[in-house]
Formats: structure tokens, sequence, C-alpha cells
């Protein structure tokens, strides 16, 4: 393994170190982390997710993606809003998601608050905390990609003001990552310079 610095992949390819680990993460790498996300629900999905993995690894979440989608409706935000107690029940009982009480209730209170949000606002909001990106060098080492920054605390601080729960600055930190907000891809990454 490398020092944090970007690894050759089986393609030869340099990606970043954790990306290795599993044809899971590449394709996720390679695809998708870092790339710009936009649309309320697509940003649902993503912060409730991100949440959901708190604590845990994020190739657990990535794995059970398709059980997420399918237990929460697509993320539509209008009918997860509609989620009563047996959903719940139903939720707590699914095996294909992570069943966590709290983070459960959390995505299901989430949506409520949100569903009363006006269409683009959730969009408009996290963009809204996107540094320039002029005024970020590109990450040389693992060691420079930080777990938390002032957008990210400041974001955090914005969506838990209106109402929203489980987005501290460290999952809002990685929302921004994996939405393209900022790209902490390593400067030798093969993914930072795709389109």
């Amino acid at each position: 393994m490398s020092e944090g610095t970007a690894v050759a992949g089986p393609d030869g390819a340099l990606r970043c170190p954790w990306a290795l680990s599993t044809p899971d993460y590449v394709t996720y790498h390679d695809e998708e982390w870092g790339r710009p996300v936009h649309g309320d629900e697509a940003l649902f999905e993503r912060l409730s997710l991100e949440a959901f993995q708190s604590g845990l690894s994020w190739i657990t979440i990535l794995r059970r993606r398709p059980g997420f989608r399918a237990a929460f409706a697509g993320f539509e935000i209008a009918k997860v809003a509609t989620f009563t107690d047996t959903d719940k029940d139903r939720l707590l009982a699914d095996p294909d998601i992570i069943r966590n009480r709290a983070k459960i209730d959390a995505t299901m209170a989430n949506a409520r608050v949100l569903a009363d949000w006006n269409p683009g606002e959730l969009d408009d909001l996290i963009w809204s905390f996107a540094p320039d990106p002029a005024t970020r060098p590109a990450p040389k080492t693992l060691a420079d990609v930080p777990a938390v920054t002032p957008e990210s605390t400041a974001l955090s601080k914005t969506l838990k003001k209106r109402g929203l729960s489980f987005v501290g600055p460290t999952t809002a930190y990685a929302l921004m990552q994996a939405c393209g907000l900022v790209d902490d891809h390593l400067e030798s990454c093969v993914a930072r310079s795709a389109p």
C-alpha cells in the first residue's frame, strides 16, 4: 500500500488508495464519487445514505443501496414523507438495509421536513455551501483530505436549523465529497481529471 498517495489499480491507472479494496469501490470511485449530483431526490438519497453510513464502512451501504432504494420508495421525498409506523416496522425488519431505528426515524422525519420545501430548495441550499475550487489545492495524499471543513460545519448547522437530523459536520462533508461539491480525488488520481 502507499503512504496515502495514489496507487495503480489492476488496469495500471492511478487511483485514490481507498478505491482499490473491492471492484465495487473501483466502480463507485471511477464513475460516481466526486461527480456533481443535483436534484432534491438524488440529494435526499445521498444525505440519507451518508447518515446510515455513520459508524459503518461505506462499502456496507454501497452494497445495500438497491435495498435502500426499494425500501425507501426510490427516495422520493413525497412518498417517504407519508411513511407511517407500519412502514417503520417494515423497515426495521428489512434485511436489505441497515435496521437502525434512529437512522430510519431520521430519514422519515427528514422527508417530512423536505416535503414542505419548494422544488429545488434542497439542491440550492446544499450547493450554496460548495467552496470555490480555486481555493482548494488538489490533495496529494489522503492526509491532505479533511474529515470536516468550515463549509461542512456551516452546512450541517444550516440543515439542522432547517429541521433535518443526522446531518453532523462529518456526514455533511462526506455528502459534499460524494456529490461533487468538493473534489477530493488525489492530485494524481485518474478520476480527478475525468469529465
